[in-house]
């Protein structure tokens, strides 16, 4: 190659002003790293869902209707502590922006409201 190399080996450029190309080795990383999100997104949805059952029930009822609040606050707590998850497990979120915070928020959204709707089904 003719141009210069950057960063470690991770982004080659061939000519000045041309868009850097990302190795084979760093795009198979990235999306590692974005299924490794995405999957804790979910995790933590379910079990926002699950927890969201065990303590409240059925909202419906008349006698938990004021409880239907600490479900959507489970799901809060979810969508909050992903990111503590990810940095105990070493994932760079420096590069994450507001897009990406909310589809981690709405996988987690997702997966709270379809859990949850499955158990008040089957029960």
């Amino acid at each position: 190659m003719t141009g210069g190399r950057m960063t470690e080996d991770t982004i080659l450029v061939d000519k000045p002003g041309q868009k850097p190309v990302k190795t084979q080795e760093v795009k198979i990383k990235e999306h590692n790293e974005r299924i490794l999100r995405t999957s804790i997104g979910c995790f933590m949805g379910i079990l926002a869902g699950v927890l969201s059952f065990v303590l409240i029930g059925d909202p419906s009822l008349p006698e938990n209707s004021a409880r239907g609040l600490i479900g959507l606050l489970l799901l809060l707590a979810a969508i909050v502590f992903q990111k503590q998850i990810f940095l105990l497990m070493k994932i760079d979120v420096t590069h994450l922006g507001g897009k990406d915070w909310f589809y981690q928020g709405f996988m987690a959204l997702s997966m709270w409201f379809i859990s949850w709707t499955i158990l008040l089904t089957v029960q």
